[in-house]
Formats: structure tokens, sequence, C-alpha cells
């Protein structure tokens, strides 16, 4: 089998659900009046970057499964490794549609902690098999790190939601 061969399809099958998760994501995330009220941070970062900042993120994570993918010794590792990706597409998702849907940021940051820990597993999993996936899950979970606290910050400063 050629190199082209074993790298294309799960490029191609990747690059599809890391998009898809990213729309999905997009069309949940709503920064309308709601989201506007509330008080955060002065370290908030401008709205404009959070869209360059999960395009990046997604691209490195479509790399990262692609390595990991190509990289498992066997049928059950793939599996496991694609588990635990649609896992952490989930999670993502959830995120957004309890803070931004439900309007909830104080159980939106109970649940972006298994996101994080999510992470954690594709890191050390994948880690397994490719170096370079773990590598490049990294900026995923500064970037999740990041947003836990930014949650956080928005609990601590609007709460009690409910």
């Amino acid at each position: 089998m050629s190199l082209g061969k074993t790298w294309i399809l799960p490029a191609i099958v990747a690059a599809i659900a890391a998009a898809m998760v990213a729309a999905l994501g997009a069309t949940i995330t709503d920064l309308g009046p709601w989201y506007q009220s509330l008080e955060k941070p002065a370290w908030n970062p401008p709205d404009v970057l959070f869209p360059v900042g999960w395009t990046i993120i997604f691209a490195l994570n479509t790399a990262a499964i692609v390595s990991a993918w190509r990289a498992a010794p066997t049928p059950k590792v793939s599996d496991t490794i694609i588990g635990l990706f649609a896992l952490n597409a989930f999670l993502n998702i959830t995120w957004s549609m309890i803070f931004f849907r439900i309007q909830r940021p104080d159980w939106a940051f109970i649940e972006v902690l298994l996101l994080w820990l999510s992470i954690l597993a594709l890191i050390a999993y994948c880690g397994r098999y490719s170096r370079a996936a773990a590598l490049l899950f990294l900026p995923y979970l500064a970037w999740v790190s990041f947003a836990a606290a930014l949650n956080w910050a928005v609990v601590d400063l609007n709460g009690p939601f409910g």
C-alpha cells in the first residue's frame, strides 16, 4: 500500500469530523444579548479571537488524530483512538450547548472539567503510539485550560445562575 493510501482517507475523515464539530459548535454559540450582558474579566480576549483560535485547534486536532490513527498497531487501538476523539467532540459541543443555549455557565464549568480530562486522555493514550499526536494536542489543552479559567471568572462575576 502506498503512503498516499495510508493517510489520505483518515485525513479526509478526520477533517470532515473536525469541520462538523466546529460548525455545530459555531451554530450553537450565540454571542447575542445574553452573552454580551455578562460581566467578563479584564483579561477576556476580543470575541473575534475565538473563531481563529478554534480553527487552529481543530486543524491541530485533525493532524493529531491522523498521526495517532496511522501509528495504531491494532484495530482495537484505532477504535479506541476514534472513540476518545468522538467523546471529546461530544464534550466540546456539549459545553457550548450548556454555556450558550441553556445559559448556565455554572454547569458549563463542571462540564469543561470533563472536556479537559478527555483531552488529557487523548494525550496519554495517543501519545503511547504517536509522540507527534500528543504534542499536537497540547495547544488544545492550553486553550481549554484558558477557557475553563474564563468560564470560572464569568461564573464568579455573574452568578448565581438559574
